[in-house]
Parts: structure tokens; C-alpha cells; sequence
């Protein structure tokens, strides 16, 4: 599809994603400057911080770092609400954080980084300046998350992250094209632009089958998981209250597989790393016939080409494309059919509790 083809995108600011782009380029070299000034002061562990939604967004950093970086230069991914009650035994004071909160007032961020400012740990963050975790934080360890369902899912605070990751591995030497990488990401946006116009189609098709349906089950693995979690229990359980089970391809064949019968809607991603392996295996069980389900979907990023993008690099982008197809398109669809609007909450951030 030519990028100059006008396709309508429903609840999607078409030109304001491109500037979005082009302003992200500048924002990311702030990320990568935080990473340069770790690196040049020295630290002995880099930790994620996140919950809920972020949490599983910082599954696919976890799972980049650690696939290229060596045994002693691993990743950890901590779960906020879990750190406040138990603490991390391997965090020390030479420790640094990398955390997120689209709306800066998280309540397990927020105690989490009072914590972790006590005990002298350093600590960047993905958030808004001015609200209270990036108060906690400091300014100067804050960018803007830039993500926005009027324009975009959740790849551009996946590229934001990674200008810092990537960055991070590049300075410990396990990531030598990280400048061709940024380069190259001038052209990410036009192609997620156009893989939104050609998935549309079948985002609309797949809300109007199965967006009214009781249960539905997704399958994802490797780079994915974060995505498949994210797209279950974020978009479709908080904001759209649809009951689903999001199991991954490594455990499907442990007990899920005995949920599979005529008329439970299954949705499989595959990605482009190690783990497709599993996804295959799940695939050729899916269309085996054995179960009699004929609703079953499967969401390859593969099929979605990104011009000029160096093939080392398919993998970390696979997490983008999965997100726009589904955080993004995927779940306008549905709320379009459901008639509940994506910011609809019964209890979410509607009281204390």
C-alpha cells in the first residue's frame, strides 16, 4: 500500500501520528541521553518498575535486553505493588530504575519510587513531569510517554524505552547498530501508518464477529506476551469489561488446550523471535480440526512489511506492529460494536480501594 493512499481510520489523527513521529526522533535523544548518563556514572543492575498495564508493556523491553546481553548484564522486571510488600534482595544503592505512568499518579508507582529514592537508587521515568511521580522522580529523570489512543497504541512509548534500552546494551556492547536503529526509525511511522490502513479491514471484520462474544481466548509468546496480556486485560477487561483468557503458547498444552471447542473465539500472535516455535506448534493444533472450533484467528506480524528496516530488527518491532494492530485498531472495533466507550470505568480510579 502506498503511503499516500487515503484510507479512512476510525478514532485515528492520521497526520498528527506523523508529526508525532517526527517529534519523537528529538524526545528520544533525551532517553538516550539518560542511558549515556548512566552508563557514564556507572550502576550494577538495571530494573523495570511497572503494574498493570505498564508491567506487561515492559515485558517486551525485558525480553529485547535480555535476548541480546550477556548473563551478567540481565534485565529484571519488578512488579510495583509486589516490590512494596516484599522489597528486591539484589536492589542496591548503585541500582537503576526505569518506570512508567501514562497518567503520573499510579499509586503503586508512586510509594514504589518514594522507596526507591530513600534508598538512594536512581530513577528515570516515562511520565509527566509535573504530576506526582514525576515530582518523586525529578524533572530532569522525566519524558512525556507519548501515547495517545487518538493517535497511536503503545509503540511510541515502546520507542522511547528503547532509545534508552537499546542504548544501554549499545554502551555494554551488545547492541553495535543502535545508531543505524534510530536512523531507520524515521520510517517507522509512515509503515505503522500503513499497516493500520491495511488491517483496518479486518479489524472491523474481527469486532463484528466476535466483540459481542461471551469469551474469548488470546495466545501469545516471546516478544509478544506483554502485548497479549496488555490487549486482554487492559483493553478488553478494564475497558470494555469482556471476559477472556490470555494464556501463552509455552503453557497452552498444560491445560488450556481442554477450553478449545465450536464457538470459543481464539486468537493466536505469532512473533518473530525464538518463542514462534511454540506459536507453530499451537497454530498446527488450532487448525488440526480436532477441536470442530472454526473460529479461530491468527495475527502474524510477519505479514506486515516495514520498508528499509534492517531484518536484525524485525523482532524488536514486531512488539509495535502487534500493538498497533491490536491496542490500537483491534480495540476501536470493539467499541464501535459494543457501543462502551474505551474510557468507561465501574471502579477503576473511581474511588478508593
Amino acid at each position: 500500500m502506498k503511503e499516500t493512499e487515503k484510507v479512512e481510520i476510525v478514532y485515528f489523527d492520521q497526520e498528527g501520528y506523523l508529526e508525532d513521529g517526527k517529534e519523537l526522533y528529538e524526545i528520544g535523544k533525551q532517553t538516550k541521553q539518560f542511558a549515556d548518563d548512566v552508563c557514564d556514572e556507572g550502576f550494577d543492575h538495571l530494573f523495570l518498575l511497572g503494574v498493570g498495564g505498564t508491567w506487561d508493556e515492559f515485558l517486551r523491553m525485558q525480553y529485547v535486553m535480555n535476548k541480546y546481553a550477556d548473563a551478567d548484564h540481565q534485565v529484571t522486571l519488578l512488579h510495583a505493588a509486589e516490590f512494596n510488600v516484599m522489597g528486591s534482595k539484589s536492589m542496591t544503592s548503585n541500582s537503576v530504575v526505569l518506570t512508567s505512568s501514562e497518567s503520573g499518579t499510579t499509586p503503586e508507582v508512586l510509594q514504589a519510587v518514594k522507596t526507591l529514592k530513600q534508598m538512594g537508587v536512581r530513577v528515570y521515568a516515562m511520565t509527566k513531569a509535573d504530576g506526582p511521580i514525576g515530582q518523586a522522580v525529578g524533572a530532569n529523570h522525566c519524558v512525556a510517554m507519548k501515547n495517545d489512543h487518538g493517535s497511536g497504541g503503545c509503540e511510541k512509548g515502546y520507542y522511547l524505552a528503547d532509545c534508552f534500552g537499546l542504548r544501554i546494551l549499545n554502551r555494554q556492547g551488545f547492541f553495535p547498530k543502535y545508531d543505524e536503529f534510530i536512523e531507520q526509525s524515521k520510517g517507522f511511522w509512515p509503515a505503522l501508518l500503513d499497516i493500520r490502513k491495511q488491517f483496518e479491514p479486518e479489524a472491523e471484520e474481527f469486532a463484528k464477529k466476535y466483540a459481542l462474544a461471551p469469551y474469548t481466548m488470546f495466545i501469545g509468546s516471546g516478544a509478544l506476551w506483554g502485548e497479549t496480556i496488555l490487549f486482554a486485560m487492559c483493553l478488553l477487561e478494564e475497558m470494555q469489561w469482556k471476559h477472556t483468557r490470555y494464556i501463552s503458547s509455552a503453557d497452552f498444552f498444560h491445560g488450556t488446550l481442554e477450553l478449545v471447542e465450536p464457538g470459543i473465539p481464539v486468537v493466536l500472535f505469532k512473533g518473530e523471535d525464538e518463542c514462534r516455535a511454540l506459536d507453530d506448534r499451537v497454530d498446527a493444533f488450532l487448525k488440526s480440526g480436532r477441536t470442530g472450533d472454526t473460529d479461530v484467528t491468527v495475527i502474524d506480524t510477519k505479514e506486515y512489511a516495514i520498508p528499509g528496516l534492517d531484518s536484525d530488527f524485525r523482532m524488536i518491532l514486531s512488539t509495535y506492529i502487534i500493538s498497533v494492530l491490536t491496542t490500537d485498531r483491534m480495540s476501536r472495533h470493539y467499541e464501535l460494536v459494543t457501543k462502551h466507550n474505551l474510557n468507561y470505568r465501574r471502579y477503576y480510579h473511581q474511588f478508593d480501594y
